[in-house]
């Protein structure tokens, strides 16, 4: 079973060769380790790692740079690593599409536990379609629970329920929902979509009358508009 790739950025040689040590103890990550911005470019689209620990100022191209430059090609997510503490330098980096900022000087310690509960999470996530702290939609069983407890669906609800969780945020409208879930049924029609919706919506939502989940957008269609935990 292969271990995550991991693709260290950082200039200065002594936090590269310590930090690289405590991700690497006991075989948990591979770390490509780089020293600069363009290479850390190469790298990135050559390993195509699962994380980029990547320092802010470096040599040449900066970090903010090379953060660009990956968000052209790949969605990988990004830690910066940075000296800066100022809230101004933190939310431009997190604007830039990072997804951590860790600030110097830190302990490694907290530094690897950071990057295996980040892996923790995904490998969670990674199981299911949707999971809140309400609402768990498995991927490969398609079994939907709510708080603990089997939701019993008809067919038709769990292939739109599932449909739509799998792209989060996505509006669709009753056509299209219609043509996706029930195809060319001729016994049904675009209403039927609107009836299983309010059906979902007294089955999942903690209010029915102000959906949390399967959420109506006025003159569009509806989307699945769970907010995770």
């Amino acid at each position: 079973m292969s271990v995550p790739t991991i693709l260290l950025v950082e200039d200065d040689r002594d936090i590269l060769q310590i930090v690289k040590l405590y991700l690497e103890r006991d075989g948990r990550y591979r770390v490509v380790a780089v020293c600069d911005g363009s290479t850390a470019l190469e790298a990135a689209g050559r390993e195509t790692p699962d994380l980029i620990l990547l320092d802010v100022m470096l040599p040449g191209m900066d970090g903010l740079s090379v953060c660009r430059g990956i968000r052209e090609k790949s969605d990988v997510p990004v830690f910066f690593i940075s000296a800066r503490r100022e809230s101004e330098d933190v939310i431009h980096g997190l604007e830039l599409g990072a997804d951590d900022y860790i600030v110097k000087p830190f302990d490694p310690n907290v530094l690897a536990a950071k990057v295996d509960a980040f892996f923790r999470r995904r490998s969670i996530r990674s199981k299911y379609l949707w999971k809140d702290e309400r609402l768990e939609i498995e991927e490969d069983s398609l079994i939907v629970r709510l708080d603990g407890e089997t939701v019993p669906l008809y067919a038709k609800e769990r292939q739109l329920l599932v449909f739509m969780s799998r792209t989060p945020k996505q509006v669709y409208s009753v056509r299209q929902l219609f043509e996706e879930v029930w195809g060319w049924d001729r016994d049904s029609d675009e209403r039927t979509v609107m009836v299983h919706i309010r059906n979902l919506r007294k089955k999942i939502e903690p209010d029915p009358a102000n959906p949390k989940y399967i959420v109506t957008v006025k003159g569009f269609g509806y989307r699945f508009g769970g907010e995770e935990a």
